[in-house]
């Protein structure tokens, strides 16, 4: 039997560790996932277990390219940011994958910012709203300060996707996507690493910047493998996208996050926008993404609980609520959403049915996030013109959103967008060049296309 040739990715994500392989058409063929248990760090804040992942990836490769199904031209990684793996001269990990989420000190915050700019225009400067440990610099920094003779052992500082690469390749690198997410580390007006890394000798424990789209050769079975050094899963979503359109376009990434992502806006941030949670990402390619960001995915599930014991009906029930155009009274005036009474009954449960009046409710709760939703996304559309707003995610299946997002934004076209494995795919086409004689392909993405809501 023939080995259908194949590009294997692994996409590390928080929860979920996923093998995906696609074919020379970027069809998934294959994929599985896993869920490794956390540890805890010195202080017991929990992180991630750095040799159980270290572990996984070698057995997960050795046990994919023994598989007499598939021959593997190429391997790529996808994982999330703001996330150093420290190693030694042998790349093997010496310190705690330390959780992104873990407090940052007060103390080094005031010192850091004190010393170099102050936070906003630092922040300007780096595109990094102030982030604590999310700025994956910081936790450099912190490090050096707190444990100067653990820092002096440390050969690399390697951002996590990284890290992954390392483990097949026995290579260093760093990479653009991953030092270009909120860091600290990247000045974006100047395009290269800010002074600070420089003046507290950060900079030689981060290794030589490799291009996204390099890879290195690995020999296997008498044929040469393709590994690619990694990408920010954020930034690799974008990439299909980018493959697929050409004109202006805002991708909407819905989820517990809202991060409108617009890759054609380079301006520089403003005081405004950073007070407003905007900030920039570069693509595989090294241009900046201007970005902003919404925590509606999470209201969203707070207040469905909410909903559902105020009226006594499941979660699954209120979310599957279809659009009603009858269930909210509103019109629509130069783009926003303005209600003209409440939706929300006054009468007693007892007197009312209490589906038709949660369904109102939800309605309501939508026009709500679609309102934030709109000023946030608007941050990122100053300074050119954007024909379509691709919307994926969990809010791309919701037709009430998505009818009011066509309401708010009646210039631009809307798009619910699906595209299984964003981000894996987009670390598969990331390197087609270095495995694939096919061209690249142009339909990836399925659209649906959403009409203005008007609502009289």
């Amino acid at each position: 039997m023939k080995r259908q040739s194949v590009i294997l990715i692994f996409d590390v994500g928080k929860t979920n560790k996923k093998i995906l392989l696609f074919d020379t058409h970027y069809r998934l063929v294959f994929e599985s996932s896993v869920q490794l248990p956390e540890i805890k760090d010195e202080d017991g804040f929990p992180c991630e277990d750095v040799h159980a992942l270290t572990n996984w990836i070698k057995v997960a490769f050795e046990k994919i390219l023994s598989d007499e199904r598939f021959e593997v031209k190429a391997v790529n990684f996808s994982a999330y940011g703001a996330s150093f793996v420290y190693v030694d001269e042998n790349l093997y990990p010496v310190l705690t994958l330390y959780n992104y989420l873990k407090p940052y000190p007060d103390s080094q915050k005031t010192t850091f910012y004190e010393q170099y700019e102050g936070e906003t225009e630092f922040s300007k400067t780096t595109a990094s709203p102030v982030l604590g440990s999310l700025n994956s610099g910081m936790q450099l920094f912190r490090l050096k300060k707190e444990r100067p003779e653990i820092f002096a052992k440390i050969k690399y500082a390697l951002h996590l996707p990284q890290y992954l690469s390392s483990i097949i390749t026995k290579a260093a690198y760093s990479e653009i996507t991953s030092i270009g997410c909120h860091t600290n580390l990247w000045n974006f007006k100047s395009n290269g690493y800010h002074d600070w890394v420089f003046q507290e000798g950060i900079k030689e424990k981060l290794p030589p910047i490799l291009k996204s789209d390099e890879s290195f050769s690995l020999s296997h079975r008498d044929t040469q493998i393709a590994v690619g050094i990694g990408l920010h899963d954020s930034s690799s979503a974008l990439i299909p996208y980018l493959a697929s359109f050409h004109e202006p376009f805002v991708l909407l990434s819905t989820g517990t996050w809202c991060i409108s992502l617009n890759p054609f806006n380079n301006s520089t941030l403003s005081t405004q926008e950073l007070e407003n949670d905007c900030l920039c990402y570069l693509t595989y390619k090294g241009q900046p993404v201007k970005a902003s960001r919404l925590f509606a995915g999470y209201e969203h599930e707070q207040k469905v609980r909410q909903l559902a014991d105020q009226y006594n009906v499941s979660v699954d029930r209120i979310t599957k609520t279809e659009y009603n155009s009858s269930a909210t009274s509103m019109v629509i005036s130069d783009g926003v959403l303005r209600k003209t009474k409440k939706v929300t009954s006054q009468l007693h449960p007892s007197d009312i049915n209490e589906l038709e009046e949660a369904e109102k409710a939800y309605h309501e709760l939508i026009i709500e996030i679609v309102q934030k939703q709109m000023i946030s996304t608007k941050l990122v559309l100053q300074g050119n013109i954007v024909k379509r707003i691709f919307i994926d995610g969990g809010f791309s299946k919701n037709n009430i959103y998505m009818n009011l997002m066509a309401a708010v934004f009646p210039e631009i076209e809307i798009y619910a967008a699906s595209i299984a494995q964003a981000s894996a795919l987009g670390a598969a086409l990331a390197i087609h060049r270095h495995w694939n004689n096919n061209s690249m392909p142009t339909e990836l993405i399925d659209l649906k296309f959403f009409k203005d809501a008007t609502i009289d």
